[in-house]
């Protein structure tokens, strides 16, 4: 039952198997809405979290297609349980939070100066999209308004109440714009109640998961009456068939899908490197009563307490999660290394190898890098090699 557990959550991923998405800009599209968001993170030591996770599902990824998706006013950037690229047609499932915040109900994201808020509306909408160091007063030293004090809090505090929205990121940087600028004309305004708000994260759980725990419905997310919504959702959905409870999961129930349940595909031998924010990994209980495989991410660890790396990357082969990578590309020299590799107790390393390897030189290119340095993996398998040309 485990098996075909993991193959049913591998292939609701669009992981394992071949792609379920279309290629180029289209399936980008399409992973966005499936998956329901994908985590932006600003880490850079590979390729950003967001372009790695659609980059493993999407023919043809180019990191330029979200910045086109928002332009199209297609997807859109907000918290999600962290902060993330969303479809634009669940926007009037985030007004709740940005609701919350305008109202003072939310504790967090309450600290903008109203004054300054209100002199940065009043300069982008008579300037169009800016950055926040477009917004600098002219001091440029250390702890400015604009970079780490009040001016970004009050920017910070106009994206989360809905304001501002991101209409543009490089890297790191984003430039804001008025909502109503980047907002579709006949977009669904009316924020929904809790009912709706609960059936549309069951629905996003079950679509994107297909196998699922309790805790994942609500994760992050708090309320009485949110919490009272989910249950009779889940109840309805028992009591009509649609998913099934399976009990003591490695100490966890978890929820399945009853219509594909049965009709989980084989997995294919292939290797995919995950992101450590890939939504496949990102429920950490879930991955351990379903993979077997313990997993944190340890860059915000002090480095004499890391046991795997600052960056390292679960692989995922088939059905099983056999190892993991600490990655880092050095992209003024154009060569990637793999700093470790530690693998699974279980894990056949003949048998994974050569399919790692090979996506390793393919992750490497993704990354701008010509040179894969995977010397570390080699010794680790007992067979050291040379930088190869990707």
């Amino acid at each position: 039952m485990k098996v075909r557990l993991r193959r049913l959550a591998v292939h609701a991923q669009g992981l394992g198997s071949s792609s379920r998405f279309s290629a180029g800009i289209d399936g980008a599209l399409q992973a966005v809405s499936h998956l329901g968001y994908v985590q932006i993170d600003t880490l850079s030591v590979i390729e950003r979290a967001h372009h790695h996770v659609l980059w493993n599902r999407v023919p043809g990824y180019d990191p330029a297609c979200l910045n086109q998706l928002i332009g199209e006013k297609k997807l859109f950037e907000y918290w999600f349980h962290a902060a993330a690229y969303l479809p634009m047609h669940d926007y009037r499932f985030a007004l709740p939070r940005m609701s919350s915040i305008r109202t003072g109900e939310s504790r967090y994201f309450c600290n903008g100066d109203p004054r300054l808020m209100k002199e940065i509306l009043a300069r982008i909408r008579s300037e169009g999209p800016l950055r926040l160091r477009d917004l600098e007063t002219g001091d440029t030293s250390s702890g400015s308004w604009w970079s780490t004090g009040p001016g970004r809090r009050a920017v910070e505090t106009l994206f989360m109440r809905g304001d501002l929205m991101v209409c543009e990121r490089r890297g790191a940087e984003k430039r804001y714009d008025l909502a109503e600028r980047c907002l579709p004309d006949d977009l669904d305004l009316s924020i929904p109640d809790d009912h709706e708000y609960a059936t549309h994260l069951f629905d996003t759980t079950l679509r994107a998961h297909g196998v699922f725990t309790p805790s994942q419905l609500l994760h992050l997310r708090s309320g009485k009456t949110l919490r009272v919504a989910m249950r009779d959702v889940v109840h309805d959905r028992i009591t009509a068939g649609s998913i099934q409870r399976l009990k003591d999961l490695k100490g966890l129930d978890v929820y399945v899908d009853s219509a594909v349940l049965e009709s989980a595909p084989a997995s294919r031998e292939e290797v995919t490197i995950l992101s450590p924010f890939d939504n496949l990994v990102i429920h950490r209980d879930r991955l351990s009563a379903l993979f077997g495989f313990d997993y944190r991410i340890e860059c915000y660890t002090a480095a004499p307490k890391r046991a795997f790396g600052y960056f390292c990357l679960p692989v995922l082969f088939g059905d099983r999660l056999v190892a993991r990578v600490d990655c880092k590309a050095h992209r003024g020299e154009a060569r990637f290394e793999v700093i470790s590799a530690h693998w699974e107790a279980a894990a056949d390393r003949n048998e994974v190898l050569p399919h790692l390897a090979n996506e390793l030189q393919r992750f490497a290119r993704f990354n701008g890098c010509t040179t894969l340095d995977d010397a570390a993996l080699r010794k680790r398998a007992g067979r050291p090699r040379a930088p190869q040309r990707g």
